[in-house]
């Protein structure tokens, strides 16, 4: 019912009156009593159930009058009608004839108000009263609606949340289980989101969100449900499925909406998904169960280099309790100093002397022991931990080289591994230039290593980032070079120092000749741009013998110092330093 605000007389609106009464002549009174009060008035009368019935479907009103007894009808019988149809309208009685145990029974009924014909003095208030009443109640529902609809829906979507989602699995389970059928559970999670929300702003990434939950709808059939569970994950439930190959065509479906790019402010933004798949019963029996499996599914297809859609095994659903068990453990790790640093020094392949230390994280586990970074740094990556664990390791590290300059060791450069999420993130630049300040630290000594393809995701925002780094006085290098896809274009816009040879390139270069042409050519790149090289996974003396002989800087690997705790390293340092003498 279209619900109109009026409850005092106004001159340019209509009170729209419908009077149940068999006598013209009463009819006519009350409304002359209503003109009398200052309403402009828009009247119907009626007197049988036909027309009351008519007139409910086909007009809105702002207040039913009603005779409590008419040939063949009566007032109750109208106040029956409109609670069958469920109406919210001031009903009132006006009678000759009523007394007062059938005026409270009728109100009792959801009759508003009771007037004697012979009195109508209280009309205009009551009206006037009963309007407000209804004002009121049509905002505290409106208000309910409102709340209860948030409750269960996204706020910036308008898709449904995971608490709707959930009683829509419920349902669905409770029926597919009666029924001996299949659901299914699609976990979507939009690849490098979040980088491009650091880069582009949260507003243009809120728009893409919409975007993207507009798209999903276009794939939905009658009885499916697209939730968005927060960030830029999103579920898409097929709670009827007769069999699996059904859930390999919608994500099949679902991959190719995301082949369009999304136009935002006359930009083309392209994005990819990653889609894990769990089916009821195989997955789980429960809604929890499945959207756990769901979820882990997707980050190991997200793993495999994302754009792609895997369904749940017994292994990744063994992974995946691996997995939060690491997230979960890692959270208390970075709080409770189980984090360590280890360091693997850097040195000239002109004169052995040592250029340089590269810091290493490691998680001293306390159940699990010392823990490489790679079991625990992807999942930093996935979940956002990296920041804060970045922050910890620049910390940490500046501490260690203040320790070193008590201990009368001065070291030329100490090279931090950044992740793609730390170059992008707002906050980074403004952490760089704390540390330096509270440790009295020289800008130069630091120096930061961020990966080709992590440049690579982003060069414009990367170039303008980095090029705040070098103001500052940080040094630039970029690690793994030669996996990713720069080109000699793009390096000339980077404000770098060094270029790691990625050490796939070194472990057979004195026997792959492919491996050694790669090498020459970075050698070549680098000594036009003027950037000092490092070779990455140095092992043997021949590899040693040849980068020297290609005229390479500086190597880094086992041949010389495997990463080694900061006690280890003061030593390390020390008893170099006494050979050289």
């Amino acid at each position: 019912m279209r619900h109109r605000m009026l409850d005092s007389p106004n001159s340019n609106v209509s009170l729209r009156i419908l009077l149940v009464e068999d006598n013209p002549d009463d009819a006519e009174l009350v409304l002359r009593t209503l003109r009398k009060g200052g309403y402009s008035l828009d009247s119907l009368r009626v007197d049988n159930e036909p027309d009351l019935r008519h007139a409910l479907d086909n007009s809105t009103w702002d207040v039913v009058l009603s005779d409590y007894s008419m040939p063949g009808f009566s007032g109750l019988a109208a106040l029956n009608i409109l609670k069958e149809q469920n109406l919210d309208i001031p009903f009132i009685i006006i009678s000759g004839t009523i007394g007062e145990e059938v005026a409270v029974e009728a109100m009792r009924l959801g009759a508003h108000d009771y007037l004697m014909k012979n009195n109508l003095i209280r009309l205009v208030p009551a009206i006037q009263r009963e309007l407000h009443d209804a004002n009121e109640r049509y905002a505290r529902r409106i208000a309910e609606q409102t709340l209860r609809h948030q409750a269960y829906h996204d706020v910036l979507t308008g898709l449904p949340n995971r608490w709707l989602l959930r009683d829509r699995m419920e349902q669905a389970l409770a029926y597919v289980r009666k029924k001996d059928l299949q659901m299914g559970v699609l976990f979507l999670d939009l690849d490098r989101f979040k980088n491009l929300n650091d880069t582009l702003g949260h507003l243009v990434g809120d728009h893409l969100l919409r975007a993207v939950a507009d798209r999903l709808k276009k794939v939905l059939s009658a009885w499916d449900t697209i939730a968005r569970l927060g960030g830029d994950d999103f579920v898409l439930l097929l709670p009827d499925i007769k069999q699996k190959s059904v859930l390999e065509d919608k994500a099949r479906e679902l991959l190719a909406l995301f082949e369009i790019p999304f136009e935002l402010s006359g930009k083309s933004i392209y994005l990819d998904v990653s889609i894990g798949i769990a089916a009821y019963p195989d997955n789980g029996q429960d809604s929890d169960t499945l959207l756990k499996n769901a979820e882990a599914t997707m980050y190991y297809a997200k793993a495999q280099g994302g754009k792609n859609y895997q369904f749940c095994s017994g292994d990744i659903q063994t992974a995946t309790v691996d997995r939060f068990t690491i997230e979960n453990e890692l959270r208390v790790a970075i709080k409770n100093s189980e984090l360590v640093l280890h360091y693997q020094p850097q040195f000239s392949l002109e004169d052995d002397s040592i250029t340089g230390v590269e810091v290493l994280v490691r998680w001293q586990h306390p159940e699990r022991g010392m823990t490489p970074p790679d079991k625990f740094i992807p999942v930093a990556e996935d979940t956002g931990l990296i920041i804060p664990l970045g922050e910890w390791v620049l910390q940490q590290a500046v501490d260690d080289i203040a320790r070193l300059r008590e201990a009368g060791i001065s070291l030329k450069r100490v090279a931090v591994n950044f992740s793609a999420r730390q170059l992008y993130h707002h906050d980074t630049q403004d952490t760089l230039r704390k540390l330096l300040a509270t440790g009295n630290l020289a800008a130069d000594v630091l120096e930061v290593e961020i990966t080709e393809s992590g440049i690579m995701q982003n060069p414009e925002l990367a170039a303008e980032n980095l090029i705040t780094m070098k103001n500052i006085g940080v040094g630039v290098a970029i690690d793994d070079f030669g996996t990713g896809y720069s080109s000699l274009a793009y390096l000339k816009r980077f404000p770098i120092d060094v270029l790691k040879i990625d050490r796939a390139f070194i472990r057979d270069i004195t026997m792959n000749s492919d491996d050694a042409s790669i090498v020459k050519a970075i050698l070549a790149l680098a000594r036009a741009l003027n950037l000092r090289v490092i070779a990455e996974g140095l092992e043997t003396q021949a590899q040693y013998d040849y980068l020297k002989e290609l005229g390479c800087n500086e190597g880094q690997g086992y041949m010389y110092a495997r990463p080694m705790p900061f006690q280890d390293l003061v030593r390390f340092i020390k008893d170099k330093n006494q050979a050289n003498t």
